[in-house]
């Protein structure tokens, strides 16, 4: 199945996963996965389950999926399914796996329809799947229901930017036939992050309810809009069957069926369907994770000489140490430093929307204020002139003074070419024009 001969290249990321998972952080490492998104009722959930041979998915009305579930396929004799935080317990039922995605979904974000980046790991052994890791994201959505916060679109979407914007995410773009492509939610997402399309595998839905007459072949042969890695059809159950409790494996017939006897897919049959999804997704992420795996050794073992270095200095560590303590202050110090830059710039992680502060107040002063300051001034101009020649001179020292320094003293009002070196020659220029 897959590739043979590179097929411990995704359990070896599965493993990385889960350890970054139960430390609560990534380690700054992008791993090498394939995100599933789409707009609500785009047909994500079926495409999983239709992997899998099995519904275990939460299903309803508005938002369904509120957590991004890590799903890993794991091809063995044996067909059970474990969570990261039920450690040693196996799911031989997956009606239990579906009620315990809902109940872990429910104890970070409530049963209010709220989402969470917080992920939940799923790994699924079954003999009916490939090895295989997908990220299934909450659906894209334009308003808000029940007690969902108003912005709950903007949620959705940064939340979806988290993981798509990583140059090592492969973009699953779900989008159903009975819609048109160009308004496609995940598609548009997509090609803000990728506009090249080399990181967008394309998936179409529901191509067996468009309208009489038309069809999708345009799409699915990727001339429409191109992408890189191109479209695949499928065909999902409809409510109706999930409903009834129609058999996968029945529907997936129906599925091999639909694509053999349409007049416009036939030519294309063998690259349609679920299992030739499965299969291209298996490929794709196996030479993804083997074209990325160099770089990501290189940058572990980086973090690893950084963290041993760092730990060898903790050995001797002595709490009355005066090194230690001048390093520590000198540290705080130059992040002040870099605190107090940022402020000023307006470059800060946090933005103040009540009162103006940092740079921006100090441009206030100096645009609003400091001109009517100047205004109010009292002074002697015939004296000013002889301090300004007196200063112009001095801050030259043996140098001559350069001629363009001596024409602003005569003609404050003109000077082709003013010096540099000369600051007070601004200066002059901004008392006279506001005398």
């Amino acid at each position: 199945m897959g590739n043979r001969g590179m097929e411990d290249l995704i359990p070896l990321i599965n493993k990385l996963q889960d350890a970054f998972s139960s430390i609560g952080q990534s380690c700054n490492l992008d791993l090498p996965q394939i995100a599933v998104v789409g707009g609500q009722s785009a047909g994500k959930s079926s495409v999983l389950e239709n992997f899998v041979g099995r519904d275990f998915l939460p299903r309803g009305s508005g938002i369904v999926t509120r957590r991004p579930l890590i799903l890993q396929l794991v091809n063995c004799k044996a067909e059970y399914a474990e969570f990261l935080h039920c450690k040693g317990r196996k799911f031989v039922d997956f009606d239990e796996v579906r009620m315990e995605i809902e109940a872990e979904t429910d104890r970070l974000t409530g049963s209010n329809k709220g989402i969470s980046p917080i992920p939940i790991n799923l790994r699924v052994y079954s003999p009916n799947v490939l090895n295989l890791t997908l990220i299934d994201l909450p659906g894209m959505t334009k308003v808000a229901v029940g007690d969902q916060p108003q912005d709950i679109e903007h949620q959705i979407r940064d939340m979806l930017l988290q993981f798509i914007t990583k140059e090592s995410c492969l973009i699953l773009a779900v989008t159903p036939a009975n819609t048109d492509l160009a308004n496609s939610d995940a598609l548009k997402i997509a090609k803000e992050v990728d506009p090249q399309g080399l990181r967008t595998i394309g998936v179409i839905t529901k191509l067996d309810l468009m309208d009489e007459g038309t069809d999708a072949r345009d799409i699915l042969e990727n001339k429409l809009l191109p992408l890189r890695r191109g479209y695949i059809g499928v065909v999902n159950r409809s409510q109706k069957d999930i409903d009834g409790k129609k058999d996968i494996r029945a529907a997936l017939a129906a599925e091999r069926k639909f694509f053999l006897s349409h007049p416009a897919y036939r030519h294309i049959a063998e690259r349609m369907g679920t299992p030739h999804l499965q299969k291209t997704l298996n490929q794709q992420l196996t030479n993804h994770i083997r074209d990325t795996l160099p770089g990501l050794r290189s940058k572990l073992q980086s973090q690893m000489l950084s963290l041993e270095k760092e730990v060898e200095e903790y050995k001797n560590y002595r709490p009355d140490d005066p090194t230690r303590k001048t390093k520590a202050l000198l540290q705080m110090v130059q992040q002040f430093g870099v605190d107090f830059e940022k402020c000023i710039e307006g470059s800060g992680d946090q933005v103040d929307t009540s009162n103006l502060s940092g740079g921006a107040k100090i441009n206030r002063i100096f645009h609003e204020r400091f001109p009517f300051e100047l205004v109010k001034m009292e002074f002697d101009e015939k004296e000013l002139r002889k301090e300004i020649s007196y200063a112009i001179k001095n801050i030259h020292g043996v140098r001559q003074v350069q001629p363009a320094c001596q024409k602003t003293i005569s003609s404050p009002h003109f000077c082709s070419s003013p010096s540099v070196s000369c600051p007070f020659y601004i200066i002059y220029i901004f008392l006279s024009f506001h005398l």
